[in-house]
């Protein structure tokens, strides 16, 4: 069974950094694919980061990339994602998620286990 855990959210100012953490207490990441999503408000979940099973291969939606790090450790069964250069338009409830496609995928369909978000707030 995988139960996915997010912590590590908070409130910040605009230009600072914050590192989301989700555990699996099923020991499973290693043969999952793992990603963050996020929801804002009155807006659709969106993908966010997105990591392979052997940790090899990564994937980001084009507002975050190089600002965001998404890594993984198989070992420790955590996934983090290093969430650099925040914006207010960053804020929102971050969700880990956990599936098997077969490529890092971004649709939501594509996962089976979620966590139960934890909330990102960047002040301007």
């Amino acid at each position: 069974q995988v139960r996915l855990v997010e912590s590590g959210g908070g409130l910040v100012q605009a230009g600072d950094s914050l590192r989301l953490s989700c555990a699996d207490s099923g020991r499973t990441f290693s043969i999952l694919v793992m990603a963050w999503f996020r929801q804002a408000p009155g807006n659709e979940r969106e993908f966010v980061a997105g990591i392979s099973r052997s940790a090899d291969i990564t994937d980001y939606t084009d507002s975050v990339k190089g600002r965001f790090t998404i890594s993984k450790d198989n070992v420790k069964n955590m996934v983090y994602l290093q969430m650099n250069s925040l914006k207010p338009e960053d804020t929102a409830v971050y969700y880990c998620a956990a599936g098997a496609p077969l490529w890092v995928a971004k649709t939501r369909n594509e996962y089976v286990y979620w966590g139960q978000g934890t909330q990102v707030t960047v002040s301007s």
